[in-house]
């Protein structure tokens, strides 16, 4: 149990012996609402402003500051952040993080992090219009590098 130290408590994972390597982990979740929503979204008439503008920035502040959100994540010096949004033309807003780095830990997280992050802009921006939109699921997608090598969720 690496997350425990020897009082059974919770500690950050000591990464100084691993060896750095290239991590990319990508990041997807979705919103549900009502079409009228998604259309005001993809036509700019949300009247908090570009909903897909800001959450952009969201997401890419989420992964930048994920360490200060979740407690055990080490802070990484993250080397790239891309956030893309797409939708089903109906009723559903897909929102993918891509995160990289090149160090001693995985940027599971920060992905994750990114992707919720910019879905609860979204929300924020549009509750007005919509109260009951749902976000996700939300999951990883996918990771590269270090000891665990590749995961691709099937």
């Amino acid at each position: 149990m690496t997350h425990f130290n020897e009082q059974g408590r919770a500690r950050m994972v000591d990464i100084s012996g691993k060896v750095p390597s290239v991590r990319v982990a990508v990041a997807e979740t979705m919103i549900t609402m009502q079409p009228s929503t998604l259309e005001a979204i993809q036509h700019g008439r949300v009247g908090k402003g570009d909903v897909l503008a800001v959450a952009q920035v969201a997401g890419i502040q989420g992964a930048k500051r994920t360490s200060d959100w979740i407690p055990m994540c080490h802070p990484l010096q993250l080397t790239g952040v891309n956030i893309v949004f797409s939708d089903n033309g109906r009723d559903e807003l897909y929102i993918e993080a891509t995160v990289k780095t090149e160090g001693k830990t995985g940027v599971e997280m920060e992905a994750l992090t990114a992707v919720s992050a910019a879905a609860l802009t979204v929300y924020d921006m549009c509750k007005a219009l919509q109260k009951d939109m749902v976000i996700g699921p939300t999951q990883l997608r996918s990771k590269t590098g270090g000891k665990s090598g590749e995961y691709i969720r099937s």
